[in-house]
């Protein structure tokens, strides 16, 4: 089970549901469910998909709101994972996120 930190404002829109593409720097971790921290709050989806590439590959037109729900445009949301990750010709992963079903959170 992969554990990502995140920041508050990214964690309320994985924990409303505004937020359904979670995108990371380096290669797919294992796991079916991703474990969400942020301070002392936690949450745990179920990861549905799982897709690698450069960042310009992986955030795309038509999925960059379900990656950061505040972008008005996709270059809004590379700006915003750039600010974070810096710049580079590097690998990323998107982990699409679910809810976990009530069988599921065991």
């Amino acid at each position: 089970m992969p554990l990502f930190l995140a920041k508050k404002e990214v964690f309320e829109w994985l924990a409303q549901g505004k937020k359904t593409i979670d995108v990371r720097k380096g290669n797919p971790k294992p796991g079916e469910i991703a474990f969400f921290q942020s301070g002392p709050h936690a949450l745990r989806l179920k990861i549905v998909k799982k897709e690698s590439g450069r960042l310009t590959e992986i955030l795309r037109l038509d999925n960059y709101k379900a990656v950061i729900p505040s972008a008005v445009q996709l270059g809004d949301a590379v700006d915003y994972l750039r600010r974070i990750y810096g710049v580079g010709d590097v690998v990323f992963t998107a982990y699409y996120v679910a809810p976990l079903l009530t069988s599921e959170k065991g």
